[in-house]
């Protein structure tokens, strides 16, 4: 990154969201209340730093990132990813004691407070069905949706139409939307009405308009994988909590 080249001085919330340690808002939260250490001295709000310095959390800022969970959830056609709208739910509704997969093997005991400040991290649209992350985890939510981010998200997409071995070709790279390149994606027919896409980005809508470009409707799509984690055999409307041994 160029200031930790050039050494310049930046604001400590931005310095510890650039080293993964929270989201900074996150970070702005911890300073206030004396959690944070910089070169062992207790760090004051707006305070600036370099890469030089050394920033530490206390024992309760590491205990309440531990308290943050992330949930999986297998969501259904019909829901939308984050606030409710339109008269559609909210994929989040769906996060109740009843709908928690019996096969979840994280060990993590349900709580009310599990469900507030769940945000979605890489949304699917309404229509959309599979794996959406759901976060209290500013960490997690960077790492998969973080305007550097190369995680993988991997797609099932069923589609009408004709595709020619040059509008294959485009899909993989050559195609541009709201006027900027896209990133080399992964595209190849996994049986005759489908094609499974992997992507590092996650522009609105982006696999339809894709679509679009080359001549084909998209009729069903759904997400299957999200870095190393999987869909895997959660049911529709399931959800589970991310374990502890589990990582993007």
């Amino acid at each position: 990154m160029q200031n930790e080249t050039n050494n310049e001085p930046m604001r400590l919330s931005k310095r510890m969201a650039q080293l993964g340690l929270c989201s900074r808002r996150e970070a702005d939260s911890y300073i206030e209340q004396g959690w944070v250490a910089v070169n062992g001295q207790v760090a004051v709000l707006g305070q600036k730093v370099t890469a030089a310095d050394r920033i530490d959390l206390n024992k309760q800022a590491h205990e309440r990132q531990a308290q943050r969970v992330t949930i999986l959830l297998n969501k259904p056609v019909g829901y939308v990813s984050a606030q409710a709208e339109k008269g559609y739910k909210a994929a989040a509704e769906l996060i109740t004691p009843e709908n928690h997969w019996q096969d979840d093997d994280s060990r993590i005991i349900f709580s009310e407070k599990h469900k507030f400040g769940l945000a979605p991290a890489g949304r699917l649209d309404i229509d959309s069905v599979g794996l959406l992350v759901l976060t209290q985890d500013g960490r997690i939510a960077k790492q998969l949706i973080g305007e550097h981010s190369g995680i993988e998200k991997e797609y099932l997409v069923r589609v009408k139409g004709s595709l020619s071995a040059e509008g294959l070709r485009l899909l993989n790279h050559g195609l541009s939307l709201d006027g900027e390149k896209l990133r080399p994606a992964k595209v190849e027919w996994q049986n005759e009405d489908q094609l499974r896409f992997v992507l590092q980005q996650g522009k609105k809508r982006q696999i339809r308009r894709m679509c679009e470009l080359v001549g084909l409707r998209v009729v069903g799509l759904k997400r299957i994988r999200m870095g190393k984690v999987k869909l895997g055999r959660l049911p529709p409307g399931k959800w589970r909590y991310l374990s502890s041994h589990e990582h993007f």
